[in-house]
């Protein structure tokens, strides 16, 4: 399978085999997360601007993208953030990173800090999962009928999968990018782990950080697509206002600010790496 952004580098943890990379080899250290039901590729984008002036790493969280596991592993937050943990303890790196998280890697950063011990140089959150309401009405009847939406064919689930994506942009995703999310899904073990990742989608899980997010140890700052139609504009102040740290809204952003509004990320990025 060709891949928009291939990661070439493989981490082995016990959840399982992660695929990871680096792009750039100067500067200071910058780890990408991606949500869902994206991969690494989203960021590719941004990942361009930012190599000659960082060292950018990502990886396809577990069961996403190039991150494959056996069927009927645990790929839920309650597992994802001890393998970011575990990850970026890997890459010994000089010191903490700065973190841009984004949708569930949101959910995933923040209970990685704030549970696992991670630290961060600095968080940056973009429509990041942690306040309820989350999880669509496709979210909710996939959650109860998953043995049912894992057998549809090919040509049907591959247009589900299409058209659930086109929902979190507001303007049209590159071709390319969105070619490396539907094909990522669209074999058979990716068919079977996108119902999966859905159904194992627990708001117990962010619960569990809630209460500690005006502890956060580093500075942070909510970006937020002010046309996001998955998780409106207000949760993001509201997310904002409970960390303790300032919300920028994007206009003319949808949920997928990596696509929608790419120059605009990497200008706050860029801000953060300048402000140490």
């Amino acid at each position: 399978m060709r891949h928009n952004l291939p990661l070439c580098r493989r981490f082995d943890h016990p959840a399982g085999t992660i695929a990871w990379d680096r792009f750039g080899e100067t500067g200071p250290d910058l780890v990408l997360i991606h949500g869902t039901p994206f991969n690494a590729a989203v960021w590719a984008p941004v990942a361009a601007a930012l190599a000659p002036r960082a060292r950018v790493h990502l990886l396809d969280l577990a069961g996403y993208g190039q991150s494959r596991v056996p069927a009927g592993s645990d790929v839920s937050l309650h597992v994802q953030d001890r393998i970011l943990a575990d990850w970026v303890a890997h890459l010994t790196l000089d010191g903490p990173p700065l973190v841009v998280a984004h949708d569930f890697g949101g959910a995933t950063a923040l209970r990685a800090h704030l549970l696992r011990g991670l630290e961060m140089a600095g968080l940056i959150l973009a429509d990041a999962v942690m306040l309820r309401p989350w999880g669509s009405p496709f979210v909710t009847h996939v959650r109860d009928h998953e043995a049912a939406f894992a057998g549809l064919p090919d040509h049907l689930h591959r247009a589900l999968v299409a058209a659930y994506v086109a929902e979190a942009a507001h303007r049209p995703i590159p071709d390319d990018i969105l070619a490396d999310i539907l094909d990522a899904w669209g074999d058979a073990d990716g068919r079977r782990a996108f119902y999966a990742q859905i159904a194992q989608m627990d708001p117990a899980a962010t619960d569990e950080a809630v209460p500690h997010l005006s502890r956060l140890r580093c500075p942070a700052q909510v970006l937020w697509g002010l046309e996001d139609r998955w998780l409106p504009a207000a949760q993001g102040r509201d997310l904002a206002r409970a960390i303790g740290c300032g919300f920028t809204g994007i206009a003319g952003a949808g949920h997928l600010v990596q696509t929608d509004a790419p120059a605009v990320l990497v200008a706050a990025i860029l801000d953060r790496l300048a402000a140490g």
